[in-house]
């Protein structure tokens, strides 16, 4: 893509004194044309570029403006690769690798040392996530539709949607669009899609809103539950909800205080921790956990006959 070859081409001229057009063709695999319309790009977007013919000639940044160089650090940098790594990921290909490989010519003296942040983003889904990223890309770059089926504890639906956004967030992949089901913006989770095919073209809104993926609006909070764990539990408790979600009981229990956001959720979570938790608040959810716990009992119940 043209903003990736951009950023290659001046993250090269920022690390050495000179190139020239045909080694920049070479690198990047496009044509001198391509590499003048580019060095013609980044000298309208402000930066200092300066083209000298002959021998000894090249492409290379105005000398004044050598003193920013630190417009990226060696920090900076490894950051952008560790995020161009995790992309990888997930996509199947390896595309962002190439991407990295064009521009780690240019820096070698800027990124020195170990990798030291790797991201994984494929999750358990890594062979069945890759088409379906690429397909939702594909129809987000045509601005085309998506029809698809999905699976959701309301029940299996029929959507059709315009694809905006692809959004990593609560260790999941979503895409983000208006669905013409509900008349609004939605986020639909990747892993409860299937048939996706691409629809009609579409005409993009005027105003597309960036998803709010803050807690409170996607997960608000209902009510507040009051449990009591096991000690041999405090690990999870930390590790969903912190340091600060309990209190020590005089007799080494674990006292938890949290607001939650839905029933089911919240009695699945609670039926995980098997007979380490006793929920205290709400009466509600006890009588649910009993009634569950009572069914799940009665299944499970080896009758005179059985062995």
């Amino acid at each position: 893509m043209k903003i990736d070859r951009l950023i290659g081409i001046l993250s090269i001229l920022l690390q050495e004194e000179k190139t020239t057009a045909p080694e920049l063709a070479e690198r990047f695999e496009v044509s001198r044309r391509t590499i003048n319309r580019d060095i013609e790009d980044l000298c309208m977007a402000g930066i200092p570029i300066v083209t000298t013919q002959g021998t000894g000639g090249g492409i290379s940044i105005m000398e004044g403006y050598r003193m920013d160089r630190t417009l990226l650090t060696s920090k900076d940098m490894q950051m952008i690769l560790a995020g161009l790594r995790s992309l990888d990921s997930v996509s199947g290909s390896s595309y962002y690798r190439q991407l990295m490989e064009k521009i780690k010519p240019g820096s070698s003296e800027f990124i020195s040392g170990r990798d030291s942040v790797l991201i994984d983003l494929s999750s358990w889904y890594r062979e069945s996530l890759a088409p379906k990223m690429e397909l939702i890309q594909d129809a987000i770059a045509v601005n085309k539709m998506l029809k698809f089926s999905y699976y959701s504890p309301a029940g299996d639906t029929k959507r059709e949607i315009e694809p905006y956004y692809l959004v990593f967030k609560w260790s999941g992949w979503y895409v983000y669009g208006y669905c013409l089901l509900r008349q609004d913006f939605r986020l639909f989770k990747l892993n409860r899609m299937d048939t996706i095919v691409h629809g009609d073209a579409f005409e993009k809104r005027p105003e597309i809103p960036l998803p709010d993926l803050s807690n409170e609006k996607v997960f608000p909070a209902k009510e507040k539950v009051k449990a009591v764990f096991d000690p041999s539990l405090k690990w999870r408790l930390i590790e969903e909800y912190g340091v600060d979600c309990y209190s020590v009981l005089p007799d080494g229990n674990l006292l938890f205080e949290h607001d939650y956001s839905d029933d089911e959720g919240l009695i699945s979570w609670m039926l995980s921790c098997r007979d380490k938790v006793t929920v205290i608040e709400p009466k509600r959810i006890r009588k649910k956990l009993a009634r569950t716990a009572s069914e799940i009992a009665e299944k499970y119940t080896i009758h005179e006959g059985d062995i």
